[in-house]
């Protein structure tokens, strides 16, 4: 039976209501700051946690709750702690509702302070919450305005709290403790690597199912972010799987590396097309027509505003996703049409690469920084006799950008902005010359790229064969000299980036 109740919350949400339940089945209520004045200004009777304390709020308010009284009222053993209860004067309390400071909300506005951060981090309340939580056998706690619905009714049938409500209501008040104080470690932390590490994600969404239908699935929110494919705002289409987010994700980091109008065509969450010009259309075509048929099914991500000219192309070529940072209103009305088709607008792709990235092993969890490295041609190494023309050093650095998003071993080959073959995740670095070079159409100009060295001589020698006449690899080979003596007898210009970009 609740005789008893401690009411302090910040978002004041249905509490109203709640207290004029508890009040009209005899609950005496606490409460203190603007908590008190909302229900007295809705003529309910309150007793102030001062007056039932015996001490003043001090320091601001800052310290109101953190007292004998209160904790001993939640934290005694009723069965254990009467006697010394009695001895000093602490009133059992039987049921806390509260909810916090809203750090979160406040951290990620974009004028927000650290000192701001600070003064919303709430101290009184979790330690109410986790006092309650903890006496699971005597009090009950409830943390989310939307369970005072379930509340009220026990509190009108008999006035009890079962036990199996009262310990769901403590597993979910640990959680959300546990995630404000997450919240807070990954906001101060300066650490790309912490000795810790705190993972804090909140359920978005369940997912149709997994990478197969067989596999369930859930897709999760990293609570402070503000980018990404989960801030988005989707327009219209079928809901995204768990497939449809691999490739966003990758399709809009892809993006995030051009500064010119760009695109990137996404499958399988490799790049089978991708292309920076001075406007959109032309990037656009260029990415589409580099594999078209690969581009089947696929992910089409533009970082400048989709056109009714895009759009009209896109209305007849099938792709499962359409992503811009805007659509002008004739596009939103073209792409209508296709009813399937998830159309995707990403404001801003400011902030959205992740200083870290994680991947799941058994029994632990692989952290590393995320590859930011940019190529600056001009720092390259030449090691062969022919030179690299400095006019393909644009096109150069466009292609190492494309590069890392290709799963290793990965080949890339580019013209004029543009990729026009890609060779991608074979075991075997030859193989993947293979697959580039029977994609690619002319090439004349054209550039190869590899996320890693060549280990022997002929991928060279193949490359040679085609045409192509400019070759960037990170070197590092125990036979570069091998390699370099191949392009040397082939007449090909190759250079040595020092940097390797393997994609797992």
């Amino acid at each position: 039976m609740v005789k008893r109740a401690l009411l302090s919350v910040y978002d004041k949400s249905n509490i109203v209501e709640l207290a004029n339940s508890l009040h009209e089945n005899n609950v005496e209520i606490i409460s203190s700051g603007g908590t008190a004045s909302e229900l007295r200004s809705s003529d309910i009777p309150v007793v102030e946690v001062n007056d039932f304390t015996g001490y003043p709020e001090i320091m601001d308010g800052r310290v109101k709750t953190l007292n004998p009284h209160i904790a001993g009222g939640i934290l005694g053993l009723r069965n254990m702690h009467a006697k010394e209860a009695q001895e000093n004067n602490i009133k059992s309390i039987d049921l806390v509702v509260c909810n916090l400071y809203p750090f979160l909300e406040t951290v990620k506005r974009d004028d927000a302070s650290y000192a701001d951060a600070l003064e919303n981090i709430d101290i009184g309340g979790p330690t109410m919450i986790r006092s309650a939580a903890k006496n699971v056998g005597w009090v009950c706690v409830v943390v989310d305005p939307r369970d005072y619905k379930e509340l009220i009714t026990f509190i009108e049938n008999d006035g009890g709290l079962p036990y199996d409500y009262r310990s769901k209501m403590s597993r979910k008040a640990f959680s959300i403790t546990a995630e404000y104080e997450s919240t807070i470690s990954n906001y101060m932390s300066l650490d790309t690597l912490p000795d810790t590490l705190n993972l804090t994600f909140t359920k978005f969404q369940d997912l149709r199912y997994g990478e197969n239908p067989q596999q369930k699935a859930s897709v999760y929110k990293n609570s402070l972010s503000k980018s990404g494919i989960l801030n988005s705002t989707v327009h219209q289409g079928k809901e995204l799987s768990y497939n449809n987010i691999m490739d966003a994700d990758a399709a809009v980091g892809c993006l995030t590396e051009f500064k010119q109008a760009g695109c990137v065509v996404i499958k399988h969450a490799n790049p089978c097309g991708a292309a920076v010009s001075e406007n959109i259309y032309d990037a656009f075509k260029k990415a589409l027509d580099a594999d078209r048929l690969s581009a089947f099914g696929g992910i089409v991500a533009l970082n400048r505003e989709c056109s009714s000219k895009i759009a009209k192309i896109l209305k007849d070529f099938f792709v499962e996703i359409v992503i811009a940072p805007s659509f002008t209103v004739n596009a939103l009305d073209i792409l209508s049409s296709k009813k399937n088709l998830r159309v995707i607008e990403l404001e801003s792709l400011d902030n959205f690469s992740e200083k870290s990235s994680l991947r799941n092993i058994n029994g632990g969890i692989l952290l590393q920084e995320s590859d930011t490295f940019s190529l600056d041609a001009q720092s390259m190494k030449l090691v062969t006799k022919t030179p690299i023309p400095t006019a393909q050093y644009s096109t150069i650095e466009f292609g190492w950008s494309v590069l890392k998003y290709i799963k290793s071993n990965a080949i890339l080959i580019v013209n004029d902005n543009a990729t026009v073959g890609v060779g991608a995740g074979q075991v075997s670095r030859v193989d993947s010359v293979d697959i580039a070079l029977s994609k690619a159409d002319n090439n004349d100009g054209a550039i190869l790229l590899s996320d890693a060295f060549f280990p022997f001589r002929d991928s060279i020698d193949k490359i040679a064969k085609s045409g192509i006449k400019t070759i960037i690899q990170p070197g590092g080979s125990k036979r570069d000299q091998e390699v370099i003596d191949a392009c040397n007898e082939h007449s090909i210009s190759m250079a040595f980036t020092g940097f390797r970009c393997f994609n797992h």
